[in-house]
């Protein structure tokens, strides 16, 4: 472990957009606003999480294509997009033209795995070919491959008055620079690093424990393991770019109100943090909640935190709106500071 935390380089927050099922125009509205002010006060990036059949942003390519036409500088990025309801070859198409309207600012995140709740909704999305499809590591490597510029098809050239193109256009050339995988178990990190990507750790991860230490770990030290798995297959090594995502909710302007719905927020979801959940192993981190000063100690003494340089913090599920501009308000103006970040830095 580093004798100091890094310095904080790149501050971002994550929000999953939700919307009333009855006024779906408001909620996307307010996801809008939410980018612009988070602009406003200096952050480095906003994703979007990616939801299918939820109340919740079903096409992150056509709001972030929004947000990219109300700023200038904020970095967008989706985190992530579940790759087995995408197409490689359609998406690749979607995120270099979204990349080009933004002006090289997307940041793309993806991830490999079945869609959640295959068996209910594999008739609709792969009526043909759902006992067949793969949807492992092959789906990012297509998009990989196709985003950085390998051809689609052998075919080329002038028909008619029609020109064609065998690589995805537009291409965008910095875009497979800026692709994030979303992986939260040692392959993943390992897979993520051997092919250069970004890595996007969150506030989940596979109970596993890391190689060679032979016993259970805690969260902290679970997604350390993940981090330097993946910067020891990566070629940039130590400078591979890794962000983390846990969920942390400064109070330092908070009502009183707020601050008790917060708290009671954060315990409600304390149990699942306990011990791993499903057969999947899934070891949730607990989420952050306090003043500035108090969330700079804990992330400071966080194993994996202090091993990255950019974060982008969860924003809660259920807040309201208000909430929100409170919450990217203290981060920008107390808690990044106290974690020695700076606006452009």
């Amino acid at each position: 472990m580093p004798s100091t935390p890094r310095p904080l380089r790149k501050l971002g927050f994550l929000t999953i957009g939700l919307f009333d099922a009855a006024d779906p125009g408001r909620g996307h509205e307010s996801t809008l606003e939410i980018i612009e002010l988070g602009e406003r006060l200096g952050f480095d990036s906003a994703w979007v999480r990616h939801r299918h059949l939820q109340y919740g942003i079903s096409s992150p390519v056509a709001v972030l294509a929004a947000a990219s036409q109300r700023t200038r500088r904020i970095a967008l990025g989706t985190a992530v997009t579940p790759l087995g309801w995408e197409n490689p070859l359609r998406l690749a198409e979607d995120l270099a033209t979204l990349d080009v309207l933004s002006g090289g600012r997307l940041n793309p995140g993806v991830s490999a795995g079945p869609p959640m709740h295959y068996e209910q909704v594999k008739d609709a999305l792969y009526p043909d070919t759902a006992d067949t499809e793969d949807f492992g590591y092959e789906r990012v490597r297509r998009l990989l491959d196709l985003v950085r510029g390998k051809p689609a098809t052998d075919f080329s050239g002038v028909e008619g008055i029609e020109v064609f193109s065998s690589v995805v256009q537009p291409h965008s050339p910095g875009l497979g620079r800026r692709l994030w995988y979303g992986g939260g178990s040692l392959g993943s990190a390992r897979w993520a690093g051997e092919h250069g990507m970004n890595f996007l750790t969150s506030s989940v991860v596979k109970a596993e424990a890391a190689e060679g230490t032979g016993g259970p770990l805690d969260f902290a030290e679970i997604q350390l393991s993940h981090i330097r798995e993946f910067r020891a297959h990566h070629p940039d090594g130590d400078a591979a770019r890794v962000s983390q995502g846990l969920v942390v909710i400064p109070t330092d302007s908070a009502s009183p109100e707020q601050r008790a719905r917060y708290a009671r927020y954060a315990a409600d979801r304390l149990p699942r943090t306990a011990s791993p959940q499903g057969p999947a192993r899934l070891l949730f981190a607990p989420d952050l909640v306090g003043t500035s000063a108090e969330l700079a100690e804990r992330l400071h003494a966080h194993a994996a935190f202090r091993e990255v340089d950019e974060v982008a913090f969860a924003l809660p599920f259920t807040f309201e709106h208000e909430d929100y501009v409170q919450i990217l308000t203290d981060m920008a103006e107390k808690l990044g500071p106290a974690l020695g970040w700076r606006p452009g830095g």
